[in-house]
């Protein structure tokens, strides 16, 4: 059972193939990538038309070198799934639209996969893939949420946030500080070198009793604090210039303080949804789970708790073909994948597709 996973959900085309014969989980045999940001950097974020047209280049060529990779030529594919949402309208459309091509030519099923499970389900492709159940902290892009994952397909929102998310708090926050796109990665590199002490943020919702997130007032907090340094006016306009006046090390220290508050809030409501669970075991998954010090706290809160954390591997913590091809599989393996019709006869593959860029993980069947 060989499936070729295609994500085109936002700024980077990603292909792969899996095995997913038997009920082990499924092997990668091959995967690539191609990311937009160098395309993007000039306009400070996505530009949804652009990243629409780029995947139309790109993901042809890379499904030739993932084949290339598993020495299979296309035939050998037995299912094609693809990143059916959420995400950009527009890149949705190619993903899909490619996949449903190469199905019809193939004669082959198409799966469409929800982008969160990918995320979700990409720890069992690292070398220390977890059990079922456990609970999922999901920060990518603009969700953070906690799950509780009993098995494929069996999900519980437990909290989620209620409005900027984890990865839109540390981007703008970059943006504030004058820092390039993509703004989280740069914001944690220039961290490394600031005081995490240097000024005082608030850790919103930290105490609320639930595992719900708010990171907006750590954003405007932000504001007021770049503005205060800048000696700017309380009432002025935010602007990519606003942090100009800063030095560097009020820059780094500035940055090492949002992380810090970020990362506080995301250990504490994790450990308190274990805790609420009375499960052992934690999956972090999506591109903030790529934060050296949210791993390195995260780490050390459950190593003193007696408590399991898994990661994806660090290559496969932002958006890939991989996590599709994987979460395909795993639903092929679990009966989840097609509708058997009760007299047993073969499924009849449709090529018919839609998109579905507003997709809660909740809603999946």
């Amino acid at each position: 059972m060989l499936i070729l996973g295609i994500e085109s959900s936002c700024d980077e085309t990603g292909v792969a193939l899996v095995d997913a014969s038997g009920s082990g989980t499924p092997r990668l045999l091959g995967h690539a990538l191609h990311s937009q940001i160098e395309m993007h950097q000039a306009y400070g974020g996505v530009v949804p038309e652009l990243a629409s047209r780029d995947h139309i280049r790109r993901v042809l060529p890379l499904t030739d070198a993932v084949l290339a990779q598993a020495g299979l030529p296309l035939s050998a594919v037995d299912v094609v799934a693809h990143t059916r949402g959420p995400g950009l309208a527009g890149a949705l459309l190619v993903g899909s639209g490619v996949a449903c091509a190469l199905g019809f030519a193939l004669g082959k099923p198409v799966l469409g996969i929800h982008h969160l499970e990918g995320h979700l389900l990409s720890p069992f492709l690292s070398a220390d893939p977890p059990e079922f159940p456990f609970i999922a902290l999901l920060v990518s892009g603009g969700h953070t949420q906690l799950m509780r994952v009993d098995g494929v397909g069996r999900y519980e929102l437990l909290g989620e946030t209620i409005d900027d998310a984890a990865g839109e708090a540390f981007d703008k926050s970059a943006k504030l500080l004058g820092l390039g796109y993509p703004g989280g990665p740069a914001l944690a590199k220039l961290a490394q070198q600031g005081d995490p002490l240097a000024y005082k943020l608030p850790r919103p919702l930290l105490h609320s009793g639930d595992l719900d997130f708010s990171f907006a007032g750590l954003k405007t907090a932000v504001l007021t604090q770049v503005k205060r340094l800048a000696h700017a006016s309380l009432d002025g306009p935010a602007t990519t210039h606003l942090a100009d006046p800063l030095t560097l090390q009020q820059k780094a220290d500035v940055a090492a303080s949002v992380q810090a508050a970020i990362v506080e809030v995301l250990v504490k409501k994790s450990l308190a949804a274990l805790k609420a669970s009375g499960l052992k075991r934690l999956v972090v998954a999506g591109g903030v789970g790529a934060n050296a010090l949210l791993r390195e706290q995260l780490n050390a809160a459950c190593h003193r708790a007696g408590l399991r954390v898994h990661y994806p591997e660090l290559h496969l913590c932002t958006d890939n073909g991989a996590m599709i091809a994987l979460a395909a599989g795993l639903r092929v393996q679990a009966g989840l994948a097609f509708a058997v019709p009760a007299d047993g006869a073969p499924v009849v593959p449709s090529y018919r597709f839609d998109v579905r860029p507003r997709w809660p993980l909740a809603d999946l069947a």
